[in-house]
């Protein structure tokens, strides 16, 4: 029975300061937390960058929405006081009505809705990554008013 081994033949493991990280000195991990850290930060900076992108995208396609179904509602009035364009405009942000583009016309005669679209550009946060962003909104017409 040559294979058992004797309480006093194994050495025991070394201790935790002497081990090391495998191919420097004994007890030469200090810093090693921050570049792991620092070779993780892109990524983290990069995902970052991403959600603010997705949140002004989302906030400029809510607000084209906005912009579409004020621009329709005005469209659709007997006598509007202010042209779709301008009432799309003034229902957004600053921010968003310098850069919509707003299509909507008042309802023609015999028409039976009217139809506006707004389209915002979103800026690029970094180069090549601007985009745009389309909303339409239709409305009924009112009934043209006939006499008896």
């Amino acid at each position: 029975m040559g294979n058992l081994a004797s309480p006093g033949n194994n050495p025991a493991p070394p201790a935790l300061e002497e081990r090391g990280s495998g191919g420097g000195a004994p007890g030469n991990d200090r810093g090693s937390a921050s570049i792991e850290f620092l070779g993780f930060l892109p990524l983290l900076l990069t995902l970052a960058l991403a959600a603010a992108y997705l949140g002004i995208a989302a906030y400029a396609t809510q607000q084209a929405g906005t912009a579409a179904r004020a621009a329709a509602r005005t469209a659709t009035v007997d006598t509007p006081r202010t042209a779709p364009a301008a009432a799309a405009r003034a229902a957004v942000s600053p921010w968003v009505a310098a850069r919509a583009d707003v299509d909507a016309a008042p309802c023609a005669p015999g028409a039976d809705r009217a139809t506006a679209t707004v389209t915002v550009d979103v800026p690029p946060l970094l180069p090549g990554t601007g985009f745009t962003v389309t909303r339409s909104a239709t409305m009924a017409c009112p009934l043209a008013r006939t006499t008896p």
